[in-house]
């Protein structure tokens, strides 16, 4: 079984990803299930910091379903992400800089918890981003050219 759960390559493509963060999600029982199934889209979850707490938004978990009404959870529902206090207050401190966002980048198992990657993301331009296509497309001409030439 592999560690990651999902990942969310659109982040990386979006945004300057500076410092990341570790951090433990809290989650109910069928959204567990779920998440084992990997029912689970974490390409436009972001998190926000609220009352000295952190919650992730925009995560989509399918509900379980097998799961009756009363046990059910809500696919969208916002979930409390779990850092130390001092970590929350760092995340704080870098998200005062003007379009600083907090998104999602991916989901792993980690002894057998389920843990969320977030970054301090800066939102690219279109030029950014067409630069960055640019340079994966050259390396990975380099790299045939490279391979090509080894086989002979």
């Amino acid at each position: 079984m592999s560690n990651e759960i999902a990942n969310n390559r659109k982040a990386r493509r979006d945004y300057h990803i500076g410092e990341t963060f570790e951090a433990g999600i809290e989650l109910k029982g069928t959204e567990v299930k779920s998440v084992r199934a990997g029912k689970i889209n974490i390409s436009d979850a972001f998190a926000r910091i609220e009352n000295g707490q952190i919650f992730l938004y925009g995560c989509h978990i399918q509900p379980w379903e097998t799961a009756g009404a009363f046990f059910q959870h809500e696919a969208r529902r916002s979930r409390r992400l779990l850092l130390h206090k001092s970590e929350i207050n760092k995340l704080e401190h870098e998200l005062e800089a003007k379009g600083s966002t907090l998104p999602c980048l991916r989901m792993y198992w980690k002894n057998r918890r389920v843990k969320v990657e977030i970054g301090v993301g800066k939102g690219k331009s279109h030029r950014d981003q067409r630069h960055d296509l640019k340079k994966k497309v050259e390396l990975r001409e380099a790299q045939r050219e490279v391979a090509r030439f080894n086989r002979q």
